[in-house]
């Protein structure tokens, strides 16, 4: 039996591997040697130009405009929607306290629960769609309307260099809300009941409960979120593209490196240096990931 252990697992994973390797590696690897050419999309034997376009790249005010958008991203993407996830998940899976044994959420939570999840319904390009007429200028969009009747003038939630990004974030932020509160909702779902009924019966109120029960034996599971949320922090292509003004304004204060990307490729066919940005997107992203994983790595709770 053991004599053909290694062909068959060899002979399983063959396919899977190399199409990862022609479909994934293969325009991985691609990618980087174009960044090093001058490629404009039409020449067949593009000019190797080596670490030019990078050095362009790394002069780039665009390129660290954009970044610094994603640093902001970075840091209100998963804040808001871990805390706001976390929040709806513990009212509708330990917040109604216990019942016949057993503890519930609040009353309705399962139609709470398929609310909060709709969004993931909608395409991402469909979304923005909607809230171009929330966040329309005038009077008549849905969020000036409501402003309008307390008396105060329309906001340029996608006009104004100062708010637009916030706007674009706070699209973010209710798209994704629902995925992580099913999430978290799973997550707590594994955490054994008698924990949560021991401690209740030693009188700990919700905020206890949560802070010393669920937040630590859903370590795990938040930790995956962030890294989740930190890549989608690192996207944003779509719902740049379609919401902000003369994409990723005004005056550059939404663009994001995809964004960026594709404009260089598609507008400019600066396919080399977009190939650049392209590696940098690649290595950040890699970089956040890492570094998050070994951040936030703490000893493993059994129960």
């Amino acid at each position: 039996m053991r004599q053909g252990k290694y062909p068959f697992i060899v002979g399983f994973l063959a396919v899977p591997v190399i199409l990862y390797a022609v479909f994934v590696i293969g325009p991985y690897a691609q990618a980087f040697y174009i960044a090093m050419t001058n490629w404009r999309g039409i020449t067949a034997n593009p000019q190797f130009i080596g670490f030019e376009n990078f050095t362009r790249l790394f002069e780039d005010e665009v390129f660290w405009q954009a970044v610094r958008h994603h640093g902001l991203l970075l840091l209100a993407l998963p804040i808001l929607v871990i805390a706001i996830a976390l929040f709806f998940s513990f009212m509708l899976n330990v917040a109604g306290g216990s019942k016949g044994g057993t503890m519930t959420g609040v009353k309705g939570s399962a139609f709470y629960k398929v609310v909060f999840f709709f969004p993931q319904l909608l395409a991402v390009a469909l979304v923005a769609v909607l809230f171009q007429s929330i966040y329309r200028p005038d009077q008549n969009g849905v969020l000036n309307g409501f402003l309008a009747l307390v008396g105060i003038e329309p906001v340029g939630w996608l006009t104004n260099p100062n708010l637009a990004l916030w706007s674009i974030i706070g699209v973010m932020v209710w798209q994704a809300v629902g995925f992580y509160v099913v999430l978290f909702s799973a997550g707590m779902s594994s955490i054994p009941r008698d924990v949560y009924e021991a401690a209740a019966l030693d009188g700990a109120g919700r905020f206890r409960l949560f802070f010393s029960i669920t937040l630590p034996l859903l370590w795990d599971t938040l930790q995956v979120a962030w890294v989740y949320l930190g890549i989608a922090a690192f996207d944003a292509f779509a719902i740049v593209q379609v919401l902000s003004v003369d994409r990723g304004g005004p005056d550059g204060s939404t663009t994001v490196l995809p964004l960026e990307i594709w404009r260089n490729a598609f507008t400019y066919s600066k396919f080399g240096y977009a190939s650049a940005m392209g590696v940098a997107l690649f290595f950040l992203t890699l970089t956040f990931a890492v570094l998050t994983l070994r951040v936030t790595r703490r000893e493993r709770i059994e129960f």
